[in-house]
Formats: C-alpha cells, structure tokens, sequence
C-alpha cells in the first residue's frame, strides 16, 4: 500500500518535510521505504531490530520483561549494564545493542560487533551467592546460549570451550564476559554479557580462522528477534536453577561436561598470567575450574586462554 506524505502529515500532526525527514532516518536505520514526496511511501520491509516493543512480549514470565534498554550504538552493553547496575538498575535489567563500538571480550580483548549483524547482549543480576561462585554461574551461561541456538535450529551442534565460548566446527560463535562488583563475602551484583555472530557473511581477515557466524554455518539468515528471545528465555531457566536448586551447582557442571570436549582428554596449552602450562585435560573441580595434567602433575586453571595444541 502506497500513502502520500500529506496523509501521514496529517496522521501524525506534523509536516511533509518532516516526514521526509523522518523517512530519511527509518532508512538509515534499515528500514526498506520504497517511493519519495511526489508519489507517496511504500514500506516494503522491517529489519531485524532488537526493540524492546517486539522483544519484550515474547519475555512474559521471565525476569527480563520489564527493564529492556536498546542502543543503535553503544560503547559496549556490558559497560552501560555495569555502571547502571551500580546505579540502582534492577534485577533483570536487559541491555541490546544493534552496534558496538568498543566491545568487550575476556582477558582484555575486543569482540568485533558489526551492525545489526549479531547478538549483543548483557543483563543485571543481582544473586545472593559467594564471589567463588560466579564462575558455576559464567559455565551455566553458555549452557543457556547453547540450547537457545539448538532451539532455533537443532541441525546445529556447538562445543562448549572452558570457560567462556560456544563454538562450532572450532570456530568462535560467541563469548561470554562476566563481571561483578562484590565485596568479600558476598556479590553485590554481576553481569552477564554475551555476544553471538548471527548474520555475519564474513569476518575480517585476521578473524577468520577463529570466528564463524551462524549464518556461514547454516547457510541461511537468522532472525535475531527469534534468537535474542529464545537466548533471555534459556537465560532465565538456568537462573532460576542457579538459585533455586540445591544440586544446581552439580548439574551445571555436569551438564557443561557432557557438552565440551575441551574438558576432559584435550591436549592444551593454558597461559595465565604470563606463564604457559602443557597438557591434558582433566574434567572440573566443584568451582568449575579447569583441571590439567601436565608432566608435574594435575594443575588447576583458575582464569587463562586454554587453546589447542
């Protein structure tokens, strides 16, 4: 359906120029609108928009229904979601963003984050849980990101790389930061950042042997709504496990067991904090750290980048 500009003037209370004006912007964000002021506008497709309008129906139920904040672009969402949380942000608190501009990954490095082309996303919790324990939590993520891809699409079968990465084929499909502010004995509050590659076609050169996205492992587009809501779902789920179950911390780790090969009888090479340790691994201790053998007997990886060997 073809609607003159004076029409959508007079719907809106507003002027022909500032409807072009306003049609300028809705295609700048990607918002297919055939036609001009002369012969009248035609919308021919909605992108994929992370909008907290769309998302938030599909969240009823969950603790992240109600706060969902949304960026075009942002610095990086776990940053905004830090500092809001230290503001008084509450729990469940979601925090999207169609770009990043200075994403955030482990141990310092970046995560490349094209427009509109994957999932950037970090939520507020607030569990009443020891500083030891947020790593069982960081594990039981990837778990949620893992059965929110296979939901979507169960052709899919990823790996769980210890302790913050879903891969597929051995490739990077997303990473998972955590971060907290917690005094000693107790977490003030955390937050849970994750970045999946959905519609990416290609990475730049110097990613390409480390990332996919789950565009080139299917070979077809994703619908980011679907996934981002399919992703919150999983999130809650395991949360609710987290801090409701009493055997929680013994199923998460079990179940991450179960879905990594990188946990037991992978031959590593681990550097942390500036040493480099060799060897096999070894299954979880009950933090959730890595244990690895090593020709001077069973080590246990506390944080580090565990690569293959």
């Amino acid at each position: 359906m073809i609607v003159s500009g004076t029409k959508i003037a007079q719907e809106i209370a507003s002027t022909r120029s500032e409807v072009w004006r306003l049609i300028q912007q809705l295609r700048s964000l990607g918002v297919d609108v055939a036609g001009h002021p002369a012969t009248g506008y035609q919308l021919r497709s909605v992108p994929d928009l992370l909008l907290p309008e769309i998302i938030a129906p599909m969240l009823r139920g969950t603790i992240f229904a109600e706060h969902i904040h949304h960026f075009y672009r942002v610095g990086s969402t776990n940053t905004s979601a830090m500092s809001a949380a230290a503001q008084g942000a509450l729990e469940g608190s979601v925090f999207l963003a169609e770009e990043q501009t200075a994403g955030r990954g482990r141990g310092g490095h970046s995560w490349a984050s094209a427009r509109s082309a994957g999932i950037y996303c970090s939520v507020v919790l607030r569990p009443s849980l020891a500083p030891s324990d947020a790593l069982v939590l960081a594990l039981s993520a990837g778990l949620a990101v893992r059965a929110a891809i296979e939901q979507v699409n169960s052709s899919v079968a990823l790996d769980l790389k210890w302790p913050n990465d879903v891969l597929f084929a051995g490739k990077k499909v997303c990473g998972i930061l955590t971060e907290m502010n917690a005094e000693a004995t107790r977490v003030r509050y955390l937050v849970v950042g994750v970045g999946i590659n959905v519609n990416q076609a290609a990475f730049p050169k110097e990613l390409e042997a480390e990332a996919t996205s789950l565009r080139l492992a299917t070979g077809s587009e994703w619908s980011r709504v679907e996934l981002a809501s399919a992703l919150l779902k999983s999130l809650d789920r395991e949360y609710a496990l987290f801090t409701q179950q009493k055997d929680a911390r013994q199923s998460i780790l079990q179940r991450f067991i179960e879905h990594s090969s990188w946990v037991r009888g992978k031959d590593v090479r681990v550097q942390e904090n500036g040493s480099t340790i060799e060897g096999i691994t070894e299954g979880l201790d009950d933090r959730g750290f890595l244990q690895v053998r090593t020709k001077d007997g069973l080590q246990t990886v506390l944080s580090g980048t565990v690569r293959s060997k």
